[in-house]
Protein backbone atom coordinates (compact mmCIF):
# COMPACT_ATOMS: atom_id res chain seq x y z
CA UNK A 1 0.00 0.00 0.00
CA UNK A 2 1.43 3.09 -0.98
CA UNK A 3 -0.40 6.77 0.45
CA UNK A 4 0.14 10.46 -0.65
CA UNK A 5 -0.14 12.89 2.38
CA UNK A 6 -0.65 16.73 2.13
CA UNK A 7 -1.28 19.38 4.55
CA UNK A 8 -1.84 23.33 4.70
CA UNK A 9 -0.54 24.93 7.48
CA UNK A 10 -2.95 24.51 9.96
CA UNK A 11 -2.37 20.43 9.51
CA UNK A 12 1.89 20.61 9.15
CA UNK A 13 1.91 18.85 13.25
CA UNK A 14 -0.77 16.62 12.65
CA UNK A 15 0.88 15.40 9.87
CA UNK A 16 3.78 14.89 11.46
CA UNK A 17 2.31 12.88 13.87
CA UNK A 18 0.47 11.03 11.38
CA UNK A 19 3.58 10.20 9.64
CA UNK A 20 5.05 8.64 12.34
CA UNK A 21 2.23 6.65 12.58
CA UNK A 22 2.44 5.20 9.02
CA UNK A 23 6.56 4.80 9.81
CA UNK A 24 5.14 2.67 12.83
CA UNK A 25 3.03 0.64 10.52
CA UNK A 26 5.25 -0.32 7.84
CA UNK A 27 3.27 1.70 4.87
CA UNK A 28 5.17 3.01 2.36
CA UNK A 29 4.19 7.03 2.18
CA UNK A 30 5.03 10.00 0.44
CA UNK A 31 4.68 14.30 1.02
CA UNK A 32 3.40 16.73 -1.45
CA UNK A 33 3.60 19.46 1.97
CA UNK A 34 3.61 21.84 2.97
CA UNK A 35 6.72 21.91 4.79
CA UNK A 36 6.17 25.36 6.64
CA UNK A 37 4.04 27.11 9.22
CA UNK A 38 3.35 30.58 6.70
CA UNK A 39 -0.24 30.64 5.09
CA UNK A 40 -0.57 28.61 2.21
CA UNK A 41 -3.69 27.68 0.55
CA UNK A 42 -5.54 24.18 0.81
CA UNK A 43 -6.36 23.61 -2.13
CA UNK A 44 -2.82 23.96 -3.79
CA UNK A 45 -2.06 20.40 -1.46
CA UNK A 46 -5.37 18.75 -2.12
CA UNK A 47 -5.22 18.57 -5.90
CA UNK A 48 -1.72 17.30 -6.26
CA UNK A 49 -2.84 14.25 -3.81
CA UNK A 50 -6.77 13.66 -5.43
CA UNK A 51 -5.50 13.50 -9.37
CA UNK A 52 -2.28 11.07 -8.45
CA UNK A 53 -4.88 9.34 -6.06
CA UNK A 54 -7.49 8.96 -8.73
CA UNK A 55 -5.08 8.34 -11.42
CA UNK A 56 -3.38 4.97 -9.62
CA UNK A 57 -0.25 6.41 -8.46
CA UNK A 58 -0.69 6.33 -4.78
CA UNK A 59 -4.04 3.60 -3.13
CA UNK A 60 -5.23 5.91 -1.25
CA UNK A 61 -4.45 9.56 0.62
CA UNK A 62 -4.71 11.42 3.62
CA UNK A 63 -5.29 15.20 3.63
CA UNK A 64 -4.87 17.63 6.65
CA UNK A 65 -6.22 20.93 7.34
CA UNK A 66 -7.18 23.00 10.74
CA UNK A 67 -10.73 21.57 10.27
CA UNK A 68 -10.69 19.07 6.91
CA UNK A 69 -13.13 20.25 5.68
CA UNK A 70 -11.52 22.86 2.90
CA UNK A 71 -9.41 19.82 1.89
CA UNK A 72 -12.48 17.79 1.31
CA UNK A 73 -14.34 19.71 -0.61
CA UNK A 74 -11.32 20.55 -2.78
CA UNK A 75 -10.12 16.81 -3.30
CA UNK A 76 -13.60 15.76 -4.32
CA UNK A 77 -13.45 18.02 -7.23
CA UNK A 78 -10.99 15.76 -8.66
CA UNK A 79 -13.12 12.86 -10.68
CA UNK A 80 -12.55 9.60 -9.26
CA UNK A 81 -11.80 11.06 -5.53
CA UNK A 82 -14.12 10.21 -2.98
CA UNK A 83 -12.73 11.94 0.21
CA UNK A 84 -14.18 11.80 3.44
CA UNK A 85 -13.57 13.81 6.30
CA UNK A 86 -13.85 12.09 9.57
CA UNK A 87 -13.27 12.96 13.23
CA UNK A 88 -14.44 9.79 14.50
CA UNK A 89 -13.46 5.89 14.08
CA UNK A 90 -16.79 4.89 13.45
CA UNK A 91 -17.07 6.92 10.17
CA UNK A 92 -13.68 6.50 9.32
CA UNK A 93 -14.43 2.41 8.89
CA UNK A 94 -17.93 3.18 7.65
CA UNK A 95 -16.26 5.66 4.76
CA UNK A 96 -13.67 2.78 3.58
CA UNK A 97 -16.76 -0.27 3.92
CA UNK A 98 -19.98 1.65 2.31
CA UNK A 99 -18.34 4.77 0.46
CA UNK A 100 -14.99 3.43 -0.78
CA UNK A 101 -13.38 6.54 0.14
CA UNK A 102 -10.43 6.62 -1.30
CA UNK A 103 -9.17 9.80 0.55
CA UNK A 104 -9.28 10.72 4.01
CA UNK A 105 -9.66 14.08 5.69
CA UNK A 106 -8.66 15.39 8.77
CA UNK A 107 -8.82 18.23 10.79
CA UNK A 108 -6.05 19.37 13.08
CA UNK A 109 -8.37 21.74 15.10
CA UNK A 110 -11.21 19.02 15.39
CA UNK A 111 -9.14 15.91 16.08
CA UNK A 112 -6.12 15.65 18.57
CA UNK A 113 -3.20 13.16 17.82
CA UNK A 114 -4.56 10.41 19.82
CA UNK A 115 -7.56 10.40 17.79
CA UNK A 116 -6.32 11.02 14.32
CA UNK A 117 -3.75 7.94 14.82
CA UNK A 118 -7.00 5.64 15.73
CA UNK A 119 -9.08 7.27 13.35
CA UNK A 120 -6.24 6.43 10.43
CA UNK A 121 -5.75 2.69 11.83
CA UNK A 122 -9.41 2.28 11.38
CA UNK A 123 -9.57 3.94 7.94
CA UNK A 124 -6.36 1.99 6.59
CA UNK A 125 -8.09 -1.62 8.54
CA UNK A 126 -11.20 -1.29 6.47
CA UNK A 127 -12.12 -2.65 3.23
CA UNK A 128 -14.68 -2.11 1.11
CA UNK A 129 -17.69 -4.52 1.48
CA UNK A 130 -18.87 -4.16 -2.35
CA UNK A 131 -22.32 -5.93 -3.09
CA UNK A 132 -25.11 -3.37 -2.47
CA UNK A 133 -22.35 -0.42 -1.35
CA UNK A 134 -21.22 -1.60 -5.20
CA UNK A 135 -24.71 -0.13 -6.74
CA UNK A 136 -24.15 3.60 -4.89
CA UNK A 137 -20.20 3.91 -5.41
CA UNK A 138 -21.27 3.49 -9.04
CA UNK A 139 -23.98 5.92 -8.95
CA UNK A 140 -21.86 8.40 -7.73
CA UNK A 141 -19.50 8.55 -9.96
CA UNK A 142 -22.38 8.63 -12.58
CA UNK A 143 -22.85 11.67 -11.34
CA UNK A 144 -19.41 12.78 -12.55
CA UNK A 145 -19.78 11.25 -15.72
CA UNK A 146 -16.81 8.39 -14.90
CA UNK A 147 -18.99 5.68 -14.80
Amino acid sequence: MKILLGSDHGGLRLKAEIKELLKEMGILYEDVGCDCDDSVDYPDYAQPVAEKVANGEFDLGILICGTGIGMSIAANKVKGIRCAVVSDEFSARMSREHNNANILALGERVVGPDLAKSIVRAWLSAEFQGNRHERRVKKIHALEGSE
